[in-house]
């Protein structure tokens, strides 16, 4: 019975004269797989922050008890933006080690680490119950949870993308950031419901630790469906080549993977500058801005926000569909021209305070950043060649996302704080809009081609290649 080599590519003979050599014939069966595994452990991974950001007012009370709110929100974002800045130490052990050893591999150490993180942290007594030690243990948690990060979103990313026939890379790379919101969605809806049956008192007392416990056994569920994959058929092919040049593992050194890429690097960190400050903005700041500096009911805010998550996942597979046929550039250009535009209009909106202006106002945002959640996990991987992919792209990713991404809500804050100009949120979104631009302007289209440094990949029509 033929069956479709999980491992190594498969060739086949060309079609015409015009065809190349050889091709990666993928199955069907197994991108499936992949995909899967990959979205649903970044769920897993991005359900932690979307509790953490939807529940830090009440983090602020056990953990930073303070006369003052605004203080208390510092306090906590602080600590978010904490496990940023150790990312790109994570990145650079485990970016090269997955060009190394294997993305498979990676994967499911990240969501070891991850899972166990996230459970401590619903563990750790309060500052009431133990003093300064119960910020230093969240801060540890965090700094645990941020250095395993530092491996997950390159490592998916490429593992979708190597997996991917060339023509339904942006459409199948979608459902990674499709996992993503449906995380948040899931810490989100956890934490609104906790909030809405639970009293305050009970909250800041037992409930908020319930979303934390609960990422433990979710890990391990992602962790089992990462442990049944196989390795991606890119890689397996510089495995077989450094077996050929009688290697055990192929060699990849890290100054090869930032001076060697260093034109893709900083390409890599402009479209992660305005995909993160964005996403960061809209999933994680503005559920705090509504209820700590517009002073909104919590409950409806995190419904409105949770609303606009919703709609982003109808809508994003069908985005990721978009790019196969107009290329990731459009796409990318046209959310970074509409956040210079309709940022101020949008946040307007929301300042406006009724129902209705908010979720019209966050809705408007929302559609923007899928121009980026459904273009970057196809757009990304494109930008490096095999050899190099998961340490360049960890390495460019995690430097990015720790400087800006991540220390959104923080920085923000702080300059509402400072200034008291309470349209600050839009001015960043704005700054970050042109960044993105500019890197758009000056990369190459890759919708349709083949990764760099890999062979076409086509889709197997055989119905036996999945028996």
């Amino acid at each position: 019975m033929p069956t479709a080599a999980p491992v190594a590519p498969r060739t086949q003979a060309p079609p015409s004269a015009h065809a190349p050599a050889e091709v990666t014939v993928v199955d069907p069966a197994l991108v499936k797989r992949a995909v899967k595994a990959a979205a649903l452990g970044n769920a897993m991974e991005w359900f932690d922050f979307g509790v953490y950001s939807y529940i830090a007012v009440t983090l602020g009370k056990v953990f930073f008890p303070s006369g003052n709110p605004t203080a208390q929100l510092l306090s906590t974002f602080g600590a978010f933006a904490a496990a940023f800045l150790i990312r790109p130490l994570g990145g650079m052990v485990f970016g090269p080690l997955g060009d190394r050893i294997g993305r498979q591999k990676v994967l499911a150490l990240t969501m070891i680490m991850m899972a166990a993180g996230t459970f401590a942290i619903g563990l750790i007594p309060s500052y009431a119950t133990i003093g300064v030690g119960a910020p230093v243990l969240l801060l540890l948690a965090r700094l645990v949870q941020g250095f395993s990060t530092g491996g997950e979103y390159a490592g998916a990313s490429t593992f979708i993308a190597e997996y991917s026939p060339d023509k339904k890379r942006g459409f199948l790379g979608s459902w990674l950031e499709f996992g993503t919101l449906a995380g948040y969605i899931g810490g989100a809806g956890l934490v609104t419901l906790m909030t809405a049956l639970l009293s305050s008192e009970d909250l800041l007392s037992w409930g908020w630790r319930i979303p934390f416990l609960i990422a433990g056994p979710m890990g391990l569920i992602g962790l089992y469906l990462r442990m049944k994959l196989e390795e991606t058929p890119a890689f397996a092919a510089e495995l077989a080549k450094a077996h050929k040049d009688e290697q055990s593992r192929p060699k990849v050194r890290l100054r090869e993977m930032v001076t060697g890429q260093w034109k893709a690097l900083l390409l890599c960190m402009g479209l992660v500058l305005v995909f993160n400050v964005t996403d960061y903005m809209l999933l994680s700041y503005m559920p705090s801005y509504l209820t700590s500096e517009l002073k909104y009911d919590e409950t409806h805010g995190l419904l409105v926000v949770l609303a606009v998550m919703a709609l982003m996942m109808c809508v994003q597979p069908f985005a990721g569909a978009l790019t196969d046929r107009v290329g990731r550039r459009p796409v990318i250009a046209a959310g970074c021209a509409g956040f210079l535009l309709l940022s101020i209009p949008a946040l307007l909106l929301i300042r406006q305070g009724s129902l209705w202006a908010i979720g019209l106002g966050m809705a408007a945002l929302g559609l923007l950043l899928v121009c980026f959640t459904a273009s970057m996990p196809s757009a990304l991987p494109a930008l490096f060649p095999t050899r190099v992919r998961y340490g360049s792209l960890s390495i460019g990713f995690n430097i990015s996302v720790s400087v800006f991404g991540g220390t959104t809500p923080l920085v923000v804050t702080a300059l509402i704080g400072a200034t008291g100009n309470m349209m600050m949120p839009a001015y960043y979104m704005m700054a970050a809009a042109v960044v993105g631009g500019i890197a758009v302007w000056f990369m190459s289209e890759s919708a349709g081609k083949p990764l760099p440094g890999s062979l076409p990949a086509v889709e197997s029509s055989s119905p036996s290649a999945t028996q």
